[in-house]
């Protein structure tokens, strides 16, 4: 029998060789999970903009309040014994929103190619390292192989559906904000210094997603691999996405402002959440429906 796609039920062997259901708390790849996952990290390069430039917070202090935001989400998420919708895309959300501002802050400085309408400063504390988007991503790059090596070394398996570990969830979520700080590093490198554009730029990671989901055909790819990779570049893909609803129209983008595209962005997502709970709800109903079944027609 074909092996579930990632992410599907957790099911794991007990120590009699017999099978028994583990809760899961992941959910499915569907075209709805990458449909969330877009609309998630387009809100946070919108929202982490909009708290590091707009609110002139700074990528400083907006890093430390997103990641401590990071860390509530992500206990809150590890301490349920199930799969909630709003708990799991919080934590990517949150990330995504991290993940801007750490990119921000690793990549850019205070010098006038990063900062509009004359500003020298944004918010307090240190401006920017100034890294550049080649080594910042190289760096985040080299962090993210780190923790997939240190997975490896753990022994325990890439395939997400079978995570039913405190360290297992913890490298995962590890994976994942690090995914989506490289993945902005990428959007951002894309829509400014490649020459791209913002809509050229989520055309090429548009076209490269075509290809990454033509490879799920073929059985010599592992489809976790296919899934990573994905993972990272829907990241620059809602970075462009973002870029192209907030920057100003004579930089190619439509003006729509960071708290506006925000807004619209947390509805439509929160609009998936509440969707995803009510499919949550009635999955969950079914078995227990079906196992009343012959009771209720003994009675009758």
């Amino acid at each position: 029998m074909e092996q579930p796609e990632v992410l599907t039920d957790l099911d794991v062997a007990s120590a009699s060789g017999t099978t028994k259901s583990v809760m899961k708390k992941l959910p499915e790849v569907t075209l709805a999970f990458w449909i969330m996952k877009i609309a998630a990290t387009t809100l946070g390069e919108t929202a982490g903009d909009l708290f590091a430039q707009t609110l002139k917070l700074g990528y400083f202090l907006t890093t430390i309040a997103l990641f401590l935001i990071f860390v509530v989400t992500l206990v809150v998420q590890m301490r349920s014994s199930h799969y909630n919708p709003f708990f799991y895309w919080t934590v990517i959300l949150s990330t995504s929103m991290a993940g801007t501002t750490m990119s921000d802050f690793m990549n850019r400085d205070a010098s006038a190619a990063y900062l509009s309408n004359g500003a020298t400063k944004l918010g307090w504390g240190p401006q920017g390292l100034g890294l550049g988007y080649p080594a910042g991503a190289a760096i985040l790059i080299s962090i993210l192989l780190a923790i997939f090596l240190a997975w490896k070394l753990s022994g325990m398996t890439f395939q997400i559906r079978d995570i039913v570990t405190f360290r297992g969830e913890a490298l995962f979520w590890s994976a994942i904000l690090v995914s989506n700080t490289l993945g902005t590093s990428m959007g951002d490198f894309l829509s400014d210094s490649s020459g791209l554009g913002y809509a050229g730029g989520a055309l090429l990671v548009t076209g490269v997603l075509a290809v990454l989901v033509a490879l799920m055909k073929v059985p010599a790819v592992p489809n976790v691999l296919l899934f990573w990779i994905a993972f990272v570049l829907t990241r620059p893909l809602g970075a462009t996405a973002g870029d192209f609803l907030t920057k100003p129209v004579a930089k190619g983008g439509l003006d729509l402002g960071t708290a506006g595209s925000s807004a619209v962005l947390l509805a439509v997502l929160f609009g998936l959440m509440a969707y995803a709970q009510i499919q949550e709800n009635r999955s969950a109903v079914r078995p227990a429906t079906r196992e009343q079944d012959p009771v209720t027609r003994t009675a009758d």
